[in-house]
């Protein structure tokens, strides 16, 4: 299994970050995915990937919520960065009208700037998708035909939001915890994609699956998340992981 999208660096894992990296290991995760959230997490994140090397792996981008009224300079050491050195993926972008729509068009160009830079760099993107999915869909028009790929993180739309996303190539639908939640409605959904569009995330230290509701998540519980998946597509659970498995490694390059 990978955890393609994991926030391990940030500071409610200070007291057993180890620990908690030793569980993904032990419950069969062999990679996990950091996204960023903006310059301050920049150095946490950083030092997490080099401490465990080939296993923790960066993604560098402005996350939607971030965006404010110095979102060029942030922009700009997100560009510093991809010149510096490789990252995974350009992530966590997009835009997010839950919290705030102040600055819907700083995010619509703070994402789009990203998306640029991602063809430009070769890399896939993790988008974040809050109250915003028709506006992120018209944001991503410009680039149809361009070999652009990525995630939709944390996926909870309904079929026809899932085949819209399947429709524009190159992209899968990160699922996570939510899928376990009995009254989501996410499994419905699923029933009617296939496998080969779906990866596997958990967005620790958020959304945690059940049977661990109003507990802190982490990377080692993305095994709920494929077990309720193997029950979903009645299958084994080794088939799930060996499905989303590849799915990450092929978008990620792994």
């Amino acid at each position: 299994m990978i955890d393609t999208h994991s926030h391990i660096y940030s500071e409610e894992f200070d007291n057993d970050r180890n620990e908690t990296i030793q569980r993904a290991k032990d419950a069969g995760v062999k990679h996990i995915i950091l996204p960023n959230i903006d310059s301050e997490s920049l150095p946490r994140m950083l030092a997490l990937e080099a401490e465990f090397p080939d296993y923790c792996h960066a993604a560098i981008g402005l996350h939607p919520t971030s965006v404010k009224s110095d979102y060029k300079l942030e922009l700009e050491k997100v560009r510093s960065e991809l010149d510096r050195r490789k990252y995974i993926a350009i992530g966590e972008i997009g835009i997010d009208l839950y919290w705030d729509k102040t600055f819907l068009k700083e995010q619509i160009d703070t994402f789009q700037q990203q998306i640029e830079w991602a063809l430009k760099y070769d890399l896939p993107i993790i988008i974040h998708v809050r109250d915003s999915f028709k506006e992120t869909l018209k944001s991503l028009e410009p680039f149809k035909g361009k070999n652009l790929k990525g995630v939709f993180h944390s996926f909870t739309g309904n079929l026809a939001e899932a085949k819209e996303i399947i429709d524009l190539e190159g992209f899968k639908l990160g699922i996570n915890g939510i899928v376990t939640f009995k009254n989501s409605g996410l499994a419905e959904t699923l029933k009617n994609i296939d496998l080969k569009n779906i990866i596997l995330e958990t967005d620790a230290p958020y959304l945690t699956p059940s049977p661990h509701r109003g507990k802190r998540n982490e990377s080692s519980f993305v095994q709920y998340i494929c077990s309720q998946l193997a029950t979903i597509y009645e299958t084994n659970v080794t088939e799930i992981a060996k499905i989303t498995t590849q799915n990450a490694l092929n978008l990620f390059k792994l």
